[in-house]
């Protein structure tokens, strides 16, 4: 390796290359001005650097080219167009991600969508129409949705009003309105909270029909996805139509339609301005806004529409002005009837008869409006009066045809308060309401009304029931102990027949609840519901056949498709005709002379048990004619005692007053009497020339006619009082179940 010499006597290596070959380096004066790039010269200025260190001298100052005007422009322009250059290479980079986010979002959001091409607009939800045997509207059920509409056949205003305060630019828009989204978000930042909203009318439809009501970022991308589908696959007056049969109105109403009639009581056809005002305001909150809530709120709201509708030119101010204050809305009152628990009930059977509900329905019913009506003043005048005196806080009717069709159900004395269905859900001791199946297994093991059985103390292991009063009569006959409703001769007889073989009658007439066959059941002490008490109480007016308690008759599509009819039943019998005039000669005994005294209907023969379950908890009567069988309970939904409450006093008064409307008019019928006696086609001449004698003696023989009627039970030291509720002592103090 050869080194050269350099002025000021630095050496550079010469890597093996002769001497004179040094010399053929370039130098400053070889190069070309301007040319070359910043590190030559940065390497020059260095070696110069270091030769002077080297030599001992002082670094030496940077000399400063001498720039001219051309180059000084050269650099500021360099520099200006660098910094123009990134910013519009930026923007593009970042509008090309921003795009690609979008298209992202749009196919995140289509994922998690329907298949757009399946997606069709869905039906309505069903309803359920409840109606009564005369045709009339008793209830409804699901969703109230009017009829479907058509635009042309509405007034023009009614479209108009919507337009005017919910979507102004809707027949501009592609269904979502940029100018009222940013319009919307000027708004709402100037009031510094949400005032104003930005979604279309067919944006609000596509919520309505496709989604959900949550407000996330996720559903309002959808809605503005299917707000765009909407427009494309449907006209803008298609899409108003739809909007304008879908949208909610508040209590239950969906539709112009159903909404007109709820709250105005005509059809949306003939809504004025001011009630089209009223509508279109109650989109923005229609469960605050509701006329039959907020009556008020309802008609501010309708002031600002018809302003709207005015400086949209939809209407005139003189037509604004003559509007406001004048929205004659007349509020139908929310459901509370009593009729109500008859829907429940319906609304528990319908997938049994049915199945599935996809469409909306017409139920037709057995129910009578005006006795359903008679049945809820009974109830609830009744407990008005009373209910604080006896401290008696429910009630529960039931009145069924003797083939079982309901004619009126009463569940309880205010729905609206409770929608439990005491007539068909509870379940409570019959108390001596039973005992009519405790007779009649002994009429079928071969006794008669006038058999002789002793009214006396029993003890049965320790347990020693006892009569109301604690007084008793000896020997009486059964018609006698059942008028009075004797505990002492119902245990006996239970004993004497077997409990379960009370339990098998009782079953086989229609009692479906569990029941105990243990020695208290001839007492009542096994709970069952009011209607099918009832129900089993049928057979005995008319004539001994089973009856199935019901209240359907047929369901239609609205449209009129036959879904279901209820067939005639098999007269399936379940008691011998002798032991059903046997039966109804007893228990008519027990209005005449036993503890119903109070229950009448002028002209009728009736029939009929009283109740009464320990401590006075529930209070029954169970009476019947050949018309109607209608059992009435009284209590307390706690089980909690009633003031003395009895079977014989609330119940009986209740039932009469009901019994005596549903009777007028109707051709007097009489009982079913046995063949050869043991009848009752006399009966009531017969017991207005009878007195009562005044001591216990055995029943006359059965007359041929069929007109017996057996004396009551009397005694000289016995109180009126006393002798219409002899029993209960024992179901006080033990069971449950006297009268």
């Amino acid at each position: 390796m050869a080194w050269g010499k350099k002025k000021g006597g630095r050496k550079e290596p010469l890597f093996g290359l002769p001497a004179a070959l040094a010399d053929l380096r370039l130098t400053a004066a070889d190069r070309i001005p301007g040319g070359g790039d910043d590190k030559p010269k940065k390497s020059a200025k260095s070696s110069a650097r270091r030769k002077g260190e080297d030599a001992g001298d002082e670094p030496p100052r940077e000399r400063k080219a001498p720039a001219g005007r051309s180059g000084a422009k050269r650099r500021a322009k360099s520099r200006g167009g660098f910094g123009l250059g990134r910013l519009v290479y930026w923007g593009a980079v970042l509008s090309l991600w921003g795009a690609i986010a979008v298209v992202g979002v749009v196919i995140y959001v289509g994922a998690h969508l329907p298949p757009i091409q399946s997606l069709e607009i869905p039906k309505r939800p069903p309803t359920i129409q409840i109606v009564g045997i005369d045709g009339s509207m008793l209830a409804q059920r699901g969703e109230m949705a009017g009829a479907n509409v058509a635009l042309k056949d509405l007034p023009s205003y009614l479209p108009k009003a919507f337009i005017a305060i919910e979507d102004r630019r809707f027949y501009s828009h592609f269904g979502i309105d940029p100018v009222g989204i940013l319009r919307a978000l000027v708004t709402n930042v100037l009031h510094r909270g949400v005032s104003q909203g930005g979604s279309t009318l067919t944006q609000q439809l596509a919520k309505n029909l496709f989604l959900t009501q949550e407000r996330t970022m996720a559903r309002k991308l959808q809605e503005a996805e299917l707000a765009i589908w909407l427009e494309r696959k449907h006209s803008k007056d298609e899409i108003l139509e739809l909007y304008l049969n879908r949208v909610y109105f508040g209590s239950g109403a969906y539709g112009v339609e159903a909404a007109a009639q709820k709250y105005f009581g005509k059809s949306a056809k003939n809504v004025t301005v001011a009630e089209a005002a009223m509508l279109a305001g109650l989109v923005k909150s229609p469960s605050r806004l509701a006329p039959n809530r907020n009556p008020e709120g309802a008609e501010a709201r309708a002031q600002i529409v018809l302003a709207a509708m005015a400086d949209a030119n939809f209407i005139t101010d003189a037509q604004a002005k003559a509007s406001i204050g004048h929205p004659s809305y007349n509020v139908k009152p929310a459901g509370a009837g009593t009729v109500n628990y008859v829907a429940d009930w319906i609304g528990e059977v319908l997938d049994d008869l049915v199945g599935q509900i996809d469409e909306s329905i017409k139920v037709e019913t057995t129910i009578d409006p005006k006795l359903q009506s008679v049945a809820e003043a009974a109830i609830i005048d009744e407990l008005a009066a009373k209910s604080v005196k006896f401290n008696v806080s429910q009630g529960a009717l039931v009145a069924m045809t003797p083939d079982g069709a309901v004619r009126a159900m009463v569940g309880g004395r205010n729905y609206s308060e409770s929608q439990y269905n005491r007539a068909v859900t509870a379940k409570r001791q019959p108390g001596s309401s039973f005992k009519p199946f405790v007779y009649l297994t002994a009429l079928e093991q071969g006794l008669t009304p006038d058999t002789m059985r002793q009214d006396a103390p029993i003890e049965v292991k320790g347990w020693r029931p006892e009569n109301y009063t604690h007084e008793y009569f000896g020997a009486v006959t059964l018609t006698q102990a059942l008028a009075m409703s004797l505990n002492t001769v119902a245990i006996r007889l239970g004993f004497e027949v077997g409990p379960k073989n009370v339990v098998r009658t009782a079953h086989r007439l229609g009692i479906s609840s569990k029941l105990e066959p243990n020695a208290s059941i001839a007492l009542g002490t096994s709970e069952v519901s009011v209607v099918e008490l009832v129900g089993a109480y049928a057979p005995f007016a008319n004539g001994g056949f089973a009856v199935a308690p019901h209240v359907v008759t047929r369901i239609r599509t609205l449209s009129g498709k036959l879904l279901y009819m209820r067939q005639p039943e098999e007269r399936n019998p379940v008691i011998d005709p002798r032991y059903v005039g046997m039966m109804n000669a007893m228990m008519r005994e027990t209005l005449i002379s036993g503890t119903a005294k109070k229950a009448e209907i002028p002209g009728w023969p009736a029939a009929g048990k009283t109740g009464t379950s320990q401590d006075y908890r529930d209070a029954w009567f169970i009476g019947y004619t050949a018309s109607l069988v209608t059992g009435v309970w009284l209590g307390n939904d706690d089980n909690s005692p009633t003031k003395k409450a009895t079977g014989g006093g609330l119940p009986v008064e209740v039932w009469s007053r009901f019994m005596k409307t549903a009777h007028e008019g109707v051709p007097v019928a009489n009982l079913p009497s046995a063949p050869g006696g043991w009848g009752l086609s006399n009966l009531a001449q017969a017991a207005s020339q009878v007195s009562p004698p005044t001591a216990i003696a055995p029943a006359p023989a059965a007359a041929n006619n069929g007109g017996y009627r057996p004396p009551p039970p009397t005694r000289a030291n016995v109180r009126p009082e006393a002798a219409a509720g002899l029993d209960g002592w024992l179901m006080d103090r033990l069971f449950g179940g006297n009268r």
